[in-house]
This record gives structure tokens, sequence and C-alpha cells, in this order.
């Protein structure tokens, strides 16, 4: 008996290697072993948590497609389908992430897995009980289906990672082993085995680059009730849920509905929920944090405001350079703009001074390198790149420019005017002009909201004091995602998001190859062979020592770039919720998960 599909490797069942030396677990682990034991739920979900009850979500902006894994629809999908805040409502991996553990997988369309130490394949056991929603069973095809259709059709990153697939072969009728090139990537195996797995008989494959509103067929908890493109999507509990009494899944999914509503913009979105029209709302902004809750719920009560603290880095949030602009190109220039960030002007009139300033990309973690002079196994990582890192980040001295909070700071005036004359500008009739083309530095700051328009304007009244010419140009959200993603603009508010597992994805963030693919996460159009290097380090760091260390490395060359201005961050996640929904008691190392809150009227 064989199998055959695409690219896979048809194997006699009889025939298909034992490896018996590599045994079959529950759980792997990027690095270590994963915390729980077989049988165990996850630790920020309430095993006992009530069922039954709506949910009402509100977010900015619009959507007009229902898959985010392509380019067509990448950035404009509805929310929920699958993610981590809003759940993995439709669509559903071979293995699930724990978010208490930096990178832990456990088995969920997969009931058991095996890996070997080389990591140069992964073997996968399907659970006999898992089904899609319209009740067919998931099958090893639908797996292989799923890898082939992404790596044809879908975005960076993930048409990279099912690319380097090199072998499919069928061991048994429930089994499927990958086979990579080598092990040099160690993260790829868990990677994949995160992968979307669609229905073969429900996807067409060639059509799938295409942006839709066909509901794809999951196997997740929830099917699809109502979609009204741009304004809500609502999913609907599937009362024969296949998975609904495993451990991994235990106090999960609690709602029969969960509604997801679209605003304009971030106001409207605020008044909705004072209004209750929204159940539960995370919150980014402080000034909204601190004065928002002057209504009369939440004076009474009826709202709470819920702060956690984090454990995972800081999200890097700035004002990203467009480094493929000529204005850009020169990294004394984004050097100079980097410093005239009043931090303390923004903290103390905008957002009454409750945000910290942000310096790295793994701030708050023992991956940053702020603050830290460079180890051995760092310079040695480094050697080959001399220039990469500037001697402050390498040292572990550098921090971002302080200003005295007065929005005209003259002795970082005076240290920046220094910055910008080695990039060639000076000035010139109270304008910064470069002294070799005679153009004058003027550009653009595309922004999504009026809270980045605001912010946007305050780092242009400094910017003015040196005779820069800075606007900003605000859009709605889809524009700005359009923008964003065809690389027209200037300079655009974005976040990196950081974890304490950081790998693969860094390709498609900041690799050389990703600055030039359309679709990726590469929007400064980074091109450094120093951060080629590091994160190959990364992805295949054997210890958790050479990690860090790796990690650190790829921090001092991001900072030394200067690829962005940093803003700032809090430590804690902000959630304000209706007593009508129920949070459990733990926390994720991410913060609230609403796939784990239940309605109050359910628990009665």
């Amino acid at each position: 008996m064989t199998f055959t599909a695409g690219s896979v490797m048809a194997l006699p069942f009889f025939a298909a290697q034992a490896e018996e030396d590599t045994p079959w677990v529950h759980a792997i682990s990027m690095h270590g072993t994963p915390a729980l034991e077989e049988g165990q739920p996850f630790p920020y979900a309430n095993p006992d948590a009530p069922k039954g009850g709506t949910i009402t979500l509100g977010v900015q902006g619009t959507f007009d497609s229902l898959n985010s894994f392509i380019v067509q629809g990448g950035w404009t999908s509805a929310r929920g389908m699958r993610e981590r805040e809003f759940g993995n409502n439709i669509l559903e991996s071979l293995l699930v992430r724990s978010y208490t553990e930096p990178f832990s997988l456990y088995g969920l369309l997969a009931q058991r897995v095996r890996m070997p130490d080389s990591r140069e394949w992964i073997e996968f056991e399907l659970n006999p009980d898992a089904r899609f929603s319209d009740g067919s069973p998931v099958t090893v095809e639908d797996v292989i289906f799923s890898l082939e259709v992404i790596e044809a059709k879908g975005r960076p990153p993930y048409r990279n990672w099912y690319a380097a697939i090199k072998e499919k072969q069928v061991t048994a009728p429930n089994r499927l082993k990958l086979v990579f090139e080598n092990g040099d990537n160690r993260e790829l195996p868990l990677l994949i085995s995160l992968a979307p797995i669609f229905s073969k008989k429900n996807t067409d494959f060639d059509t799938f680059d295409k942006s839709t509103l066909t509901p794809p067929v999951g196997s997740g908890p929830y099917t699809f009730k109502t979609i009204e493109p741009g304004r809500l999507v609502v999913y609907e509990k599937n009362s024969d849920y296949w998975a609904k009494d495993l451990p991994v899944k235990a106090g999960f999914d609690n709602f029969d509905e969960i509604r997801i509503e679209y605003f304009r913009d971030e106001t409207t979105l605020q008044e909705a929920f004072k209004k209750g029209l929204v159940n539960a709302l995370k919150f980014r902004d402080p000034a909204r944090w601190a004065n928002g809750f002057d209504f009369p719920a939440a004076q009474n009560g009826d709202v709470i405001q819920r702060a956690k603290p984090l454990g995972i880095p800081a999200a890097m949030q700035g004002i990203a350079f467009n480094t493929r602009r000529e204005q850009f190109s020169d990294v004394n220039t984004r050097k100079a703009l980097r410093m005239l960030f009043d931090f303390k002007w923004v903290n103390e009139n905008l957002y009454y001074g409750l945000y910290t300033r942000t310096a790295g990309y793994w701030d708050n973690s023992d991956l940053s390198s702020i603050g830290r002079p460079a180890s051995d196994r760092e310079k040695k990582l480094l050697a080959p790149f001399p220039d990469a890192v500037a001697p402050d980040v390498m040292a572990g001295t550098w921090r971002p420019a302080d200003a005295d909070g007065s929005g005209q700071d003259r002795k970082v005036l005076r240290e920046a005017l220094n910055v910008f004359g080695e990039a060639g500008y000076g000035l010139q009739d109270r304008k910064l002009v470069h002294k070799e083309t005679g153009k004058a530095l003027t550009f653009e700051i595309l922004a999504k909201n009026e809270d980045e328009e605001k912010l946007a304007l305050a780092y242009i009244k400094t910017l003015e004091l040196l005779g820069i010419d800075a606007s900003v140009r605000s859009v709605d959200p889809s524009q700005f995602e359009d923008r964003r993603t065809k690389r027209d603009f200037d300079m655009v508010f974005n976040t990196w998001y950081a974890s304490l597992s950081p790998g693969a994805e860094q390709y498609g963030r900041w690799s050389t190859k990703a600055a030039d693919t359309e679709g990726s996460f590469n929007f400064v159009g980074a091109k450094e062979p120093a951060i080629d290097a590091l994160i190959d380090e990364i992805v295949a760091a054997r210890s958790r020592e050479d990690f860090v260390d790796a990690v650190r490395a790829f921090d001092r060359v991001l900072i030394s770039g200067a690829y962005a201005v940093p803003l700032y961050h809090v430590s804690d996640d902000w959630v304000a919720y209706w007593k009508d929904v129920v949070p459990p008691q733990q926390d994720s190392l991410y913060g609230h998960e609403f796939d784990t809150w239940w309605s109050a009227a359910a628990a009665q």
C-alpha cells in the first residue's frame, strides 16, 4: 500500500524507517524539555470554566478576506480565525503552543510526535479522532496538502518555512515524517508543527492565493455564523468539536458565540466599549487608560480595569525608516533623527508619565543587550562584521538620547547636528541641507490613527528646530497596511513584537532576502550581512547560552543600524472588561487570552 501526493516520497508502510532510538512524546520544546506532563491542562486556563454565553470584542480597522496566509489577504483578513489574542477558532495545527513557556508545543491534531536531537526530521502521529467541522477526518493527505498549498501560494515567511521540507514520507496510515536538508535551523520543525491545516477537499489549490470571503473549513472549535465584510464576523461554537475533551483544550473555547466588531477609529471603538457594546478591550494608550474611565459603569464597578505584568520582552514600538529612500540610506542620518525624539516631553505631556523608554528589541529580558557589555562569544560572532556594531553598543553603554523634556534641549540638538554633519548635512538659511546634493532633508510620516498622528506632530515640532521639513499623513487602516506592504512610505509606525524564543520569524523581518520580497515584514529594507549571519546563529543554537549570546549580538546590530526611532512601552498588559465576562486568575506570559475567558451568566 502506498500514498502519493505532490512532492511526497511514497513508501510502503512495512518499509517505513522505524527510527526506534527516537521515542514518541506528547510534547517538544525549542530548548530544554516541556514543563507539563502528559494529560496536564495549560495553567493559564481554568478547566472548570463554565460553558455558554456570548463575548463581543472590538477592533479598529476593516477586513475583506478570510485568508491571512497569503499576500493579498495577509493584512486585511478577519480577526479571530487563528491568533493568540482571540483564539484559534477556525484553523488548528498539529501541535499547540503553551504560552506559559518560551516555546513548547503539545499534541493537538497530532497525538504524538518525535524528533531526533539533530532535528533533521520530525514525525507526527495524527489523532484518530481529529475531525474537520464538516465531520470528515483530518488525514495525512490534508496535512501534506496544507504544507504544499502554502509553499506554493502563501506569503513569506510561511512559504519559506514549508519550502525547506525536502521529503514527506507517509510511514503509516496516520503518520507523516518530514525530512529537512539538515538540522541547521533548529526551530524549523517547531514552526512546521504550527502550520494551519486545511481540508483538502474543501480548499481550492488554484485560487488559494486570491483574497476570498468563502469561509475555510477547519478543525477548530468554531464555525462562521455571520460574515459582514468590514463590519462584523461572528463565530458559532461547534457542538461536535472533536477536541473539546483533550487536556490541552481544558478551559478554552468557553463561549457559545464570539462576535468581533470593526470600528473606523479608536475613539469610536472606545465609545462602543463605554456603552457596553464591546465586552472587553485591550488598551495601549496611557492617556485613555488613566483618564478614560470616568463613565458611570466604571465608577460603579460594572467595568473593571485589569493590569497584569507581562512575562515577555517589551515590544519594540518605533517609527521605522524606509532605508530604500535616498534620505535614509545613510545610517548617520537615521542616528541623528533617532536622537530628536523627546521622550520625556511626550511621556509627561501626552501619556501621564506611564511609559518607559524603549531602547532595544528585547528590553526587560535576559535577551537584551542594553546595559550589558558584549560577551566573548558575542565578540566572536561579530568579528567578521567589524563595522556592524557601534562601540558604545558593543560596550553596553549606549542609551537613547535623554532630552530634558523641554522639547528643545539644546545639548541634544547640538549633538544631533554633529551627527548630521557626518552624513553630509549642514544648516543653510535655517534649513538642514545636504552639502553635496543641495537637497533639504524632507520626509513624510505615515500614521493610521489619531494617536499616531498626535505623536508624529510632537516629534515634528522638535525636528523643525533643526530645519527639517517633515510632515504627517493619516490614512485609514486598510490604506496604511497597503502602503506599508508596498513600501510606499518614508517613515511609518511599526511594532516589532518580541518573545522569549525568537527564531526563524526574524528572517521575514530583517533578512536581506526579505527586504525585496513582497509581503515580508522587512519594512525598513534592512540589507546587512551581519543580520543574516546572526539569524542563522539564533536558529542553529543548541544550548540556551549560545542562543542568548546570538540574540544579544543580533540586538546590538539592529540598534547600531538605527532602523527606527524607538518609542516606549509599558511592562503591564492593560485590559478593561464588563462584569458579564470573566478572565481566569492566571495569565500567560503574553498577557490576556480571550479564548480562556467565560460568561458570568453561564457560571450562575
